[in-house]
């Protein structure tokens, strides 16, 4: 008998007191993340923080585990993840079609779609985690978060002589990125660093934006060299390139900054959208055979469960059968299908409900699993908290619309056009709804595998999660809807909006697409400079060692701002430094440990004050509720952050580095 699996049942792992404590860390992160998100157009990843806050409370009980704390960190990791679904629904108001979020229609949306995105990536399990280098920087971190605050860290212990210096990195990390995210909030340090100007006499311009994120330096670290440099190549495409381009083609008026941004949002995107999707396809390609390899593998448990052998089963092979895996599958499409028939009747579009069901059903089955296999990937490349969600929503709509257009437009009056495009954003809804979910399981997945996990425990708690996030979203879109209301929807006041940037560019997406005015050139632009890419990464890897060049991390380059890119280019940068000094001395791997551990800590630190903080922005309705100085302090706050920033960055590295080669660990 396989011993691993005969100890399964003598630990604790998926307890009802590790469900309770998950479900209320989920309530409270997803309120503040859907506010936060909706605010600054970004969500962040709660499993680290949700895995201290749990270590933190299970440390005062009897007989917690590191796996158990596991499952609270699963549970509550949906909170950043399907929280993401504001990226899409808030464009349902901003187009006028409805004026609230009914709660059975988007519960429905959240819960559906989510229970399929767990379901659709536990055949993903083996090829994208088990059989995969991908890299899965924040679910490592959060494994070795958990393993350090066990308190039976075998890595932390073993590694380096002195057995604390594991918990010491991780503490030191979390402190100083906690401290440093209080004063940017107080505004006596700046956000970032940022510069935007003018090229030449015809009006082109340019710029760049550091965030001072110690959690974005972080991430870079955990990703490695090249992916960074494949960010900073796709940064450089779209600022050095694309953004002067289409400036001199499209002129902009007034302040530089405003002209530069301006033109990438309206244009330089949609390219990084359209290379994105080229290299999302082709990672795809390139996924089909471990894919079917992990069905394969999927079908082979099955039928060792079936002949009574599930004992002689690895615990961490022992996923969610496939049989139930596809039942419930099959359970969750009729919801949807009963969704897309109720829409699709009110909506005055009830002479096609039948094509529109069908047709639906269908979109949602093959489109959900394409994206949960590429969003799967891109969280496994550069984090949950990083992988372009919104870039996959404008590739889903896009394509929606235009089966729309081909199939239905010709068959109801000019009028219903507006019905069509609400149509579009809510069957995509439910798409994106499935990819947010697979963005992040397939991290949680990792994170289970460094611990010991059993994988089906851990795939039965994120359906708990998403059940929970579900409740609350509905609720609380709706309270921000008639409490500010959304930028761009009929009848919001433009200075107490909230700007909902991604729900924004993709309802005009849906809108363009079927009322035909959308630049496709753009898109074909960008679908051009992703096959260039794909053609030299793969002339890199037969001719060089190492050299990379990933398609898909030089679209993410090309599609995020740079205020998110170069901080994660900086860590990856340093990151690399770190690992290559670490090589020439006496404990190279312990040493290199301990900087991960350090990243980890980074990341810790500013996601838990960024819930505090959210939260506290939710309830003051205050952009900046700490703000000590006003905007004369600017230039000041740039210089002192800058260098703080910095200055802590060498401090940090030297003392790990130190502690790591034995010269200070005692």
């Amino acid at each position: 008998m396989n011993p691993s699996a005969s100890s399964a049942s003598s630990r604790a792992e998926l307890t009802l007191r590790g469900l309770i404590i998950g479900i209320v860390i989920t309530v409270l992160f997803t309120a503040a993340n859907v506010f936060f998100g909706l605010k600054a157009g970004l969500t962040f990843s709660t499993s680290i923080p949700a895995a201290v806050i749990s270590m933190a409370i299970l440390k005062a009980m009897r007989d917690a585990t590191i796996q158990e704390n596991n499952i609270v960190q699963t549970v509550a990791s949906a909170a950043g993840t399907l929280s993401s679904i504001i990226f899409v629904l808030p464009g349902l108001i901003m187009v006028g079609w409805w004026t609230g979020f009914p709660f059975w229609m988007s519960f429905g949306i959240c819960a559906t779609g989510g229970v399929l995105g767990v379901m659709y990536t536990i055949p993903l399990r083996r090829a994208l985690v088990t059989d995969s280098d991908l890299p899965y920087p924040e679910g490592v971190a959060c494994a070795e978060v958990l393993k350090v605050g066990s308190g039976s860290s075998e890595a932390a212990a073993e590694s380096v002589e002195s057995g604390g210096a594991g918990l010491k990195a991780v503490l030191a990390g979390s402190i100083v990125s906690a401290v440093f995210y209080v004063v940017v909030q107080t505004k006596l340090f700046a956000t970032s660093v940022s510069s935007y100007f003018r090229i030449g006499d015809k009006g082109a311009a340019t710029g760049f934006d550091f965030s001072l994120s110690f959690a974005l330096f972080a991430v870079g670290h955990l990703v490695g060299l090249w992916v960074g440099v494949a960010m900073l190549f796709g940064a450089v495409i779209s600022w050095s390139w694309a953004v002067p381009h289409f400036l001199l083609l499209h002129p902009e008026t007034g302040a530089a900054i405003d002209a530069a941004q301006a033109t990438w949002s309206h244009y330089v995107r949609f390219v990084g959208a359209g290379t994105i999707g080229v290299a999302a396809i082709w990672t795809l390609a390139k996924l089909v055979k471990p894919v079917v390899g992990g069905l394969a593998g999927a079908m082979a448990a099955a039928r060792v469960r079936k002949a009574g052998q599930a004992h002689t089963l690895a615990r961490t092979e022992q996923d969610m059968p496939i049989g139930i895996v596809g039942l419930i599958t099959l359970l969750c499409l009729i919801p949807v299908a009963l969704l897309l028939w109720h829409f699709s009747t009110i909506s005055g579009l009830g002479g096609h409900t039948w094509l529109l069901v069908g047709g639906g059903v269908l979109f949602v089955v093959i489109l959900s699993f394409l994206v949960s296999t590429v969003c799967g990937y891109m969280a496994g490349l550069i984090g949950s908290s990083n992988s372009p969600l919104s870039g996959i929503g404008i590739l889903v709509v896009i394509i929606a619309a235009l089966l729309l257009v081909l199939f239905v437009k010709a068959l109801v009056p000019a009028e219903a056009g507006k019905a069509l495009v609400a149509f579009a954003l809510f069957i995509t809804s439910i798409v994106f709804a499935v990819a947010s979910i697979a963005n992040n399981n397939l991290q949680d997945l990792k994170t289970g595998q460094l611990v010991d996990a059993t994988p089906w425990k851990q795939q039965a708690a994120l359906v708990v999660g998403v059940i929970a996030g579900a409740l609350v979203i509905p609720p609380v879109l709706d309270l921000l809807q008639h409490a500010y209301g959304f930028l761009g929807a009929p009848g919001a006041n433009p200075a107490t909006a909230l700007p909902a940037p991604q729900a924004g560019l993709i309802s005009a997406l849906a809108q363009g697409v079927i009322q035909n005015n959308i630049d496709w050139s753009l898109i074909g632009l960008g679908a051009g400079i992703g096959v260039a890419l794909i053609v030299l990464d793969a002339v890199l890897a037969s001719t060089t060692k190492s050299v990379r060049l990933p398609p898909l991390a030089v679209g993410l380059g090309m599609y995020l701002p740079t205020s998110t890119t170069l901080m994660v280019v900086v860590g990856a940068l340093v990151g690399a430094w770190f690992d290559k000094r670490a090589e020439r001395g006496p404990k190279a791997e312990p040493t290199k440990q301990l900087g991960v551990l350090l990243a980890s800590g980074l990341i810790v630190g500013e996601s838990l004050l960024g819930v505090l903080v959210a939260a506290l922005v939710a309830f003051t309705g205050k952009p900046m509720p700490l703000a000590l100085v006003g905007s004369g302090f600017d230039t000041a706050a740039i210089w002192i952050g800058g260098i703080v920033f910095a200055g802590s960055v060498v401090v940090m590295y030297r003392w790990i580095a130190r502690m790591g080669q034995g010269t200070s660990a005692r």
